[in-house]
């Protein structure tokens, strides 16, 4: 299979043979565990663990301290999307909200620190532009999925 994945450094082309359990991504071999984490085996015999976790069409990856938004474009997809997809990408708490309704914010700004799975998650504008809701605050329990802030692209 052959699947296509939009990330900050531009579109990433993929190629996943299944063999059995195992999934096969070039020189890796990524085998689903049952606590739901994926145990992938490196091509020097290196092993490393990473969480998925699914929302909509956005893979979020964790592994060994770095989180991976992929994103995966379906054929014929536009590359425009709504500008609010300011989701929390799994469960967890809100730890901080770095700005106010009404602020403009310019592209890559930090606007809310979560924590889930023990680890800190920056929710970060991808567009400069006007938060228009946040609707979380400090210390609140999120969802996966929910709409943490509104972002109006200026």
């Amino acid at each position: 299979m052959h699947h296509q994945f939009r990330s900050p450094d531009g579109p990433i082309e993929v190629t996943v043979a299944r063999q059995g359990e195992s999934w096969y991504l070039g020189s890796l071999e990524a085998t689903p565990m049952s606590d739901g984490r994926l145990r992938i085996l490196n091509d020097d015999g290196t092993v490393m663990f990473a969480h998925l976790v699914k929302v909509g069409d956005v893979w979020w990856v964790h592994v060994q301290g770095h989180t991976f938004k992929l994103e995966r474009v379906e054929p014929g997809a536009s590359d425009t999307d709504d500008g609010g997809g300011l989701t929390a990408p799994m469960p967890g708490k809100v730890l901080q909200v770095l700005v106010d309704v009404g602020q403009s914010v310019s592209a890559g700004t930090t606007l809310m620190v979560l924590e889930a799975m023990k680890m800190e998650h920056r929710i970060v504008a991808a567009n400069d532009g006007t938060v228009t809701a946040v609707h979380f605050g400090a210390g609140d329990q999120v969802e996966q999925g929910v709409a943490l802030l509104a972002l109006e692209e200026s």
